[in-house]
């Protein structure tokens, strides 16, 4: 049997299909050619069989097996994750009351985030002095109010 050339990269935006459950954590078929899994450390939201989902590839291992995330990695998924945060700082008077300590599955019930990258993201905008960190939550900045 000839073995299928691998297209993709890491780091590359892929479409996934959802497959079943497994002892590690879903199965996927990416962009309708290759088998992946997203590992259950990396499953942020509910996921339904056969439902089309947008994913990137996380890790081609030596055995070709195919590591994807729905998130992407590392700081590129920064970005979209800060904005998220600005704006549901602004439709609640620029205030969110979550915080380093915050139980992760509270900051993935407000912001649909892992607590790892709510921190990234949080930095983010610290650093672009657009939120000041404090022990009940994180407030905008006069600046970045509008």
């Amino acid at each position: 049997m000839e073995e299928k050339k691998i297209t993709v990269k890491v780091g590359d935006e892929v479409e996934l299909v959802i497959g079943s459950m497994s002892r590690l954590g879903v199965n996927v078929l990416i962009n309708d050619t290759y088998e992946g899994l997203i590992f259950h450390d990396d499953i942020f939201k509910k996921l339904h069989q056969g439902a089309r989902v947008k994913g990137y590839i996380k890790k081609i291992r030596e055995d070709k097996k195919i590591d994807v995330t729905l998130e992407r990695f590392g700081y590129r998924k920064v970005e979209p994750n800060a904005a998220k945060i600005l704006q549901r700082m602004e439709q609640q008077e620029g205030v969110l009351h979550l915080t380093d300590n915050s139980n992760p599955r509270d900051i993935y019930e407000e912001l649909q985030m892992s607590k790892k990258v709510f921190k990234k993201a949080v930095g983010a905008l610290y650093k672009q002095r657009l939120i000041q960190i404090k022990k009940d939550g994180i407030y905008l900045t006069k600046s970045s109010e509008p």
